[in-house]
């Protein structure tokens, strides 16, 4: 069984039922079910699937009975299967967190994005600091196209474990797909926005691509002169190529907007030194 998915049924065992369902099985199906719990975390899923069903069939049709024999289906990619176990949990007690999560996961699998969403938001209230319910939200948020939404959540996990590096690359990741969304948006909206070419201009410089990214920055200052984070990317560049009089243009520019600009006085000191050097 993958780590991941050893993960998910570890924590949906282990996460326990509301205290709206009091219940607890009959003596003699406590036995049965521990053999599903234990053939369900060895990855004996034939085995526990028939443990959950024999404890169903005897009259323990009990939430979390249910909520494991949904992971039993859900682990052997029977999703459907997985998401009736599941939400007869939840019918049985709408303040169990664990099974809504699994039935956030398989309608996910299932691509029916808008009800996991549902689900997964209803699953973080009710668990508020379990990881695995954020993290399957932040999914469906993806998956929705709400970055907004997904950067909430994995923010919320760095903030639970800030040590954990996976956390860390996702919250970027959706920082990285917020602002490709945005740069989509502002191109559909204006294709000849000053903003458009001054971002361009920026994924240009990040690649290395120095001479597009002037191009870029140039047009974005002919679309708005008023653009001050323009003027100073530009002098920037033209100083490292050693255009002097180009930069010392765009320094004057940039500081005739931005009288205290610390990155235009910084600039037009290195200006002065490297003009002096032979």
């Amino acid at each position: 069984m993958p780590a991941r998915r050893i993960i998910l049924v570890a924590a949906l065992l282990l996460a326990p039922a509301s205290a709206s369902s009091a219940q607890e099985l009959p003596v003699a199906l406590q036995a049965p079910f521990e053999e599903g719990v234990r053939a369900l975390r060895a990855g004996k899923l034939d085995e526990a699937e028939a443990a959950f069903l024999r404890v169903l069939e005897q009259g323990g049709r009990l939430a979390y009975v249910h909520n494991n024999l949904g992971l039993v289906y859900q682990q052997r990619g029977q999703h459907k299967q997985a998401v009736t176990a599941f939400r007869e949990a939840v019918r049985l007690d709408s303040g169990y967190g664990a099974p809504r999560v699994g039935l956030g996961a398989s309608l996910l699998a299932l691509d029916e994005v808008g009800e996991a969403k549902a689900q997964l938001e209803t699953a973080v209230k009710l668990l508020p600091r379990e990881p695995l319910a954020r993290l399957q939200l932040a999914q469906a948020c993806e998956r929705a196209g709400n970055w907004t939404g997904a950067i909430e959540q994995y923010r919320a996990l760095r903030e639970l474990a800030p040590r954990e590096p996976e956390y860390a690359y996702q919250l970027g990741k959706a920082y990285l797909g917020l602002s490709e969304w945005c740069w989509r948006e502002l191109r559909k909206l204006d294709p000849g926005s000053a903003r458009l070419q001054q971002a361009l201009g920026h994924n240009y410089r990040v690649q290395g691509r120095i001479n597009l990214a002037a191009g870029a920055f140039e047009r974005a200052a002919r679309a708005d002169p008023t653009l001050a984070e323009v003027h100073l990317a530009l002098a920037q560049i033209y100083l490292d190529q050693k255009r002097w009089a180009d930069a010392r243009q765009e320094i004057e520019r940039e500081l005739a907007l931005v009288p205290e600009s610390a990155g235009a006085l910084a600039l037009k000191e290195r200006l002065d030194a490297e003009e002096k050097t032979p």
